[in-house]
């Protein structure tokens, strides 16, 4: 169920801070009219961090209540509260989402054993399957190979997002896992090899830009024509680092502003792209085939 490219999306506000469901609805049918293979609701590219409970909420279940099947949704539901994460997984279960995609708990770094104890406690508390999603480079705690092991035999618990972007990581983490278990790529930059190296997939800020080529690299890598793959992922190199000019979402949601999808507006702490990387991440855009 959980394969290709899975766009990381963004969640549409207007300039009064209301999420914006018109463009919303836009975007996920153009997704889905692009090729993308799943959809990730309100994972952190999609600001869960400044959604209330009620707005995350009701986010996951538009987007499901839209999708109607066509492609699996998962839903962001980490948190660095229990408490919190067990709500919205519970949530995303009651509107019928296909998996559940939990961040670290971040900020309060636990050690290895919360780690596990946290996700040992959702999963078996809320019955979905859940990806577990590690990104140290965010969330100050790093999810090693052998708490990912001791997790990895819960039955809903089906796979991982890894951000790190090392294949060396990749590899410890097949080494002490079960030959079902789900590896995908939460770091476009080096998804492909990735992928050409056991992974199913990526989970992708940069396909909330360029949905129909970043589906495509990842169809190709994954039948194994990885020099067919390759020539549109060097094609993407420069935007799979623009999007990263400031912190994630800032750039990707100026860039889908900029192509029309949706206004331009982003929650406090966060604010809009700097105009002196603007200039940047257009030709950028420009170089993977983007018409501004």
């Amino acid at each position: 169920m959980f394969r290709g490219s899975m766009v990381a999306l963004v969640t549409p506000m207007k300039a009064d801070n209301s999420l914006d469901w018109d463009a919303l609805h836009k975007l996920v049918e153009w997704h889905i009219e692009k090729g993308t293979h799943a959809i990730v609701a309100v994972g952190t590219t999609g600001e869960s961090a400044t959604l209330n409970m009620g707005e995350h909420a009701d986010v996951i279940r538009k987007v499901v209540d839209q999708v109607k099947g066509r492609v699996p949704v998962i839903a962001g539901t980490g948190a660095n509260s229990t408490s919190e994460a067990l709500e919205l997984t519970q949530a995303a279960k009651d509107a019928k989402a296909d998996a559940c995609l939990l961040v670290t708990p971040y900020y309060n770094k636990p050690s290895q054993e919360g780690l596990y104890l946290h996700h040992k406690v959702i999963a078996e508390s809320v019955a979905i399957p859940q990806l577990l999603y590690n990104v140290p480079g965010r969330t100050a705690v790093d999810m090693l190979p052998e708490t990912v092991s001791r997790l990895a035999v819960i039955d809903n618990i089906v796979g991982i997002k890894e951000a790190t972007g090392s294949m060396e990581r990749l590899q410890a983490l097949q080494a002490v896992t079960q030959d079902d278990f789900l590896f995908i790529s939460g770091d476009d930059g080096t998804a492909l090899e990735f992928m050409r190296l056991g992974g199913c997939g990526e989970i992708s800020v940069t396909a909330n830009v360029v949905p129909d080529l970043t589906s495509k690299m990842c169809e190709l890598v994954l039948e194994g024509k990885v020099e067919e793959a390759r020539e549109i992922d060097e094609r993407l190199a420069s935007l799979h680092s623009a999007l990263f000019l400031e912190a994630n979402p800032i750039p990707v949601k100026w860039a889908v502003a900029r192509m029309g999808l949706m206004g331009n507006a982003i929650r406090l702490p966060l604010t809009p792209l700097a105009e002196s990387y603007r200039g940047i991440l257009e030709q950028a855009m420009r170089d993977a085939g983007v018409t501004l």
